[in-house]
């Protein structure tokens, strides 16, 4: 633990000598001070690794230093010196590590070799590798319908893992692969596919040197995706105009100093200031806030009229009903005076090239779908798509959440995918729809669902409502989990379990052809090789190709798919992506050019490919009716800067002044004073929901109110610990993304823990 207070105030930029001082910590924990600044020296580069962090590009192929603090810690992480191994299972029963919190459980090492669930002991036990397929595909083989088991992906596993994930599990005979989209960036791919005819975002790094304005909405930078205050930093130095809107006062929106600049780093230094505009609307507003601002651009008359004309439709339609929309109304509804809401629409109206982008601060509420689609309007209104400079820019996390999504890892697939893939491998794919992670929680919890497997991730933890998803995994026959670290997820088992321990990015990885690379796809479409050059932590250790393959073949003997030969040489996996992946012609020849290939993205030459080859301008009401019950508070859920989703690397949160502690609550002061409370208190967080059968009320014990720069009426916590208020059936409209970023809340004073 820190020896600073618990709270206090950070007033230096983000990055600089800390964020050194913090990757040298990483390490040093790790134990790999320096194994680690070697690996590193590999990361993101044209023959290393990519960092198995967050999913932003590469801005050069051939610059040293590609990482940021928080890959260090990611890296070092992965590279550690600990290990778990059958000795510690056997020193330690399930029920005790459960009393653990998850920072435990991620320090105490890499994983060594397949592990069963032994419930006599309450220990899991040694397996060996043919034991553990051959236990999984007799489960699997066993179920009265291929739709019984659940087949769940990380963002983590490369192209070529998830390609033959999703073959397999299509060739056993079922859609169910759920995956970590369903978590967060659903809603843009669903938004983006309706109104630009793509779901992923147009912009590439180069457009970020030609952008007047960049807009960031809901997105903490500084701590999600550190290499971005690179580019925003380098933005801003030559006038471009960054504005922020986020209702949390975030450092790394505020100030950078780039550990790379020795101009940053001199003494007493406050770095680059990166946004010139941030507004702080509420929980929820950044739609008002998007219709406002398309408010103002018609009130100026400052549309692009020749491409709306020449590139898209629903325009009258649109500019109706935000005219017809009162600014009283936006004001309530965003959180922000009119004066705050015209100067934005101003600095966008000054701009020629214009960069939006957002995170899951957009993505995980109820309308998230329609705030995209309103970012996508105000775009098109300018004819900000398709240029240079400009266009839309969702943020993702996961390395390679993006490329799983390409390479079929989707409940609902398309048919011209299905048929060139059973054209491809000689079998006739699943045509109906499968499960998302809401509906496989639904269905284990039901008996529904009872063989669980999942690629990576740590499910457990990472979903909604944790009782009832808990309970679902614990009614399961059977689940598996394919991981690097030991989680909670492999604490919340089925009545029989394995742990399958898989190779990292910064490992080597050889088969019978010889060391092998794996490929991803960055958060702007990019397509790059990624190849290990530590030695594997153990040499019991598979790759997931590997895993998939051997698992395939105990599985599905007469299966006409060579699994075993194409693991041999992943290059015989890139042919067979090449032949059904649209975008992966010639993959193995354009994959080894230095940085990679771009995919194809029609957007970027004001190409759409909707229904009529247009654009389209779509309608959305201000405010909408939710299953929300009244309550006083809007919570959010938020990250740590010692955290990488479910991973959490420290106690400390660095640039919101937390040091130490993880079960605290942001808290204006005007609420603190509103609600009879101080600052430092202990309370109880009670969410409230309309459900079937009356209101139901979830709650989360202890935490401490910690006073911040955060609007009257919302309060911001760590997840996972909050993850238990967000009900099930509280989700985006149309893309079932848990609604994370708004859940109405009150708070009591903390009680003991039944």
């Amino acid at each position: 633990m820190s020896q600073r207070k618990p709270i206090d105030v950070y007033l230096k930029p983000a990055g600089g000598w800390d964020a050194l001082k913090s990757s040298w910590h990483a390490l040093r924990e790790q134990q790999v001070v320096m194994k680690g600044a070697g690996t590193l020296l590999r990361t993101n580069q044209p023959t290393g690794f990519d960092c198995p962090g967050c999913a932003w590009p590469d801005r050069n192929a051939h610059s040293t230093f590609e990482f940021c603090e928080n890959g260090v810690k990611a890296v070092a992480n992965e590279a550690t010196s600990k290990r778990v191994t059958r000795d510690f299972f056997a020193a330690h029963t399930v029920a005790e590590l459960a009393h653990h919190d998850d920072h435990f459980l991620e320090a105490q090492g890499r994983l060594t070799e397949p592990m069963a669930y032994d419930a006599a002991s309450d220990r899991y036990v040694a397996i060996g590798w043919d034991d553990a397929f051959a236990r999984i595909a007799a489960a699997l083989n066993a179920l009265a319908s291929p739709d019984e088991a659940i087949f769940y992906t990380s963002g983590r596993a490369s192209n070529e893992a998830a390609f033959l994930y999703q073959l397999f599990v299509r060739e056993f005979g079922t859609n169910n692969l759920p995956d970590c989209s369903n978590m967060c960036h659903e809603p843009s791919g669903v938004a983006l596919t309706e109104q630009l005819g793509s779901g992923k975002g147009s912009v590439l790094l180069e457009d970020f040197e030609h952008a007047q304005a960049i807009f960031i909405f809901g997105q903490n930078p500084g701590t999600n995706h550190p290499r971005m205050l690179g580019e925003l930093r380098d933005a801003a130095r030559r006038g471009c105009r960054i504005v922020a809107f986020n209702p949390l006062r975030e450092r790394g929106l505020e100030r950078f100093a780039n550990p790379q600049k020795p101009a940053d780093m001199l003494p007493g230094g406050q770095g680059v200031r990166i946004a010139s505009d941030y507004f702080q609307p509420r929980i929820g507003g950044d739609l008002a806030v998007a219709m406002a601002m398309a408010k103002g651009v018609l009130e100026r008359d400052a549309i692009d009229r020749d491409f709306i004309a020449a590139h898209t439709r629903g325009f009258d339609a649109f500019a109706a009903s935000v005219q017809a929309a009162p600014w009283s109304g936006l004001e309530r509804e965003s959180g922000l005076a009119r004066t705050q809401l015209e100067q934005a629409a101003q600095v966008y109206i000054d701009s020629d090239a214009t960069i939006v982008c957002w995170g899951m601060g957009i993505t995980q509420h109820h309308r998230s779908v329609a705030t995209i689609q309103m970012l996508g309007n105000l775009l098109l209104m300018r004819g900000n798509v398709g240029k240079p400079g400009a266009g839309p820019c969702p943020v993702r996390g996961h390395s390679n959440v993006q490329g799983d999504r390409t390479m079929g890892i989707y409940e609902k697939p398309a048919d011209a995918f299905l048929d060139k893939l059973g054209a491809e491998f000689a079998f006739a794919p699943p045509r109906a729809h499968g499960f998302d992670t809401l509906d496989a929680i639904a269905a284990m919890r039901d008996g529904r669902g009872k063989v669980f497997f999942a690629l990576g991730g740590n499910f457990a933890t990472a979903t909604p409502d944790t009782a009832q998803t808990q309970a679902a995994l614990r009614n399961c026959d059977l689940t598996v989990h394919v991981s690097t670290k030991l989680n909670r997820s492999h604490l919340v088992h089925g009545r029989a379990a394995l742990i399958l321990p898989c190779l990292g990015r910064t490992e080597i990885d050889l088969q019978a052809a010889g060391p092998q690379a794996v490929t991803v796809e960055d958060s702007m479409s990019m397509v790059h090789l990624s190849a290990g050059m530590n030695p594997p932590a153990s040499e019991q250790l598979l790759s997931e190709p590997a895993i998939i393959a051997r698992l395939a073949a105990a599985t599905l003997p007469h299966s006409r798919t060579p699994w075993l030969a194409l693991v041999e040489d992943y290059d015989r996996i890139r042919e067979r992506i090449a032949r059904v992946v649209d975008g992966f012609e010639d993959f193995n020849a354009r994959v080894r050019t230095a940085g990679g290939f771009h995919l194809h993205h029609p957007n970027r030459e004001r190409a759409f490919p909707t229904r009529d080859g247009r654009a389209q301008f779509v309608v959305h009401p201000l405010t909408a009716a939710t299953g929300m019950e009244d309550a006083p508070l809007t919570l959010m859920t938020v990250r740590s800067h010692d955290q990488y989703n479910t991973t959490v690397y420290g106690l400390d949160d660095r640039y919101r002044g937390v040091h130490g502690l993880r079960r605290v609550c942001f808290i204006s002061r005007e609420d603190l004073q509103r609600h009879g409370f101080g600052d430092g208190e202990l309370v109880d967080i009670v969410s409230v929901w309309n459900e079937a059968g009356g209101v139901r009320e979830r709650e989360v014990h202890g935490f401490r109110l910690v006073e911040y720069d955060i609007p009257p009426g919302c309060l911001a916590a760590y997840f996972p610990e909050t993850n238990p208020l967000v009900p099930l059936d509280s989700y985006a409209e149309r893309a079932r993304t848990p609604a994370s970023k708004s859940i109405p809340v009150r708070l009591r004073k903390a009680m003991p823990p039944a």
